[in-house]
C-alpha cells in the first residue's frame, strides 16, 4: 500500500473535479449522510433546474456573485 504522502501527492496531481470528488468521498467515510437530507437536496436541485431552464429564475455569473461577497464583507 501507498503511503499517505504518495496518495496526497497523486492526487495533486488530478484535475479540479476529480479532486473534489475524492474530497466527497472521504469526507462521506467520515460523516456519512443521511438519506432523507440526500433526498431533500436532490428535490431542491431539481427544483431550481427546472426554475431555470423555464425562465422563472435567471442565472446569475459566479463572477458578479463573488463580487456581491466580496462586496458585502469587504474582501
Amino acid at each position: 500500500m501507498r503511503g499517505m504522502k504518495e496518495i496526497i501527492e497523486a492526487a495533486e496531481c488530478l484535475p479540479v473535479e476529480q479532486r473534489i470528488m475524492v474530497i466527497d468521498s472521504l469526507l462521506r467515510t467520515i460523516n456519512p449522510p443521511l438519506a432523507e437530507v440526500e433526498i431533500e437536496w436532490m428535490m431542491v436541485a431539481e427544483r431550481r433546474l427546472a426554475e431555470l431552464r423555464s425562465g422563472q429564475t435567471k442565472a446569475v455569473p459566479g463572477d458578479e456573485v463573488f463580487d456581491r461577497i466580496r462586496g458585502r464583507f469587504g474582501k
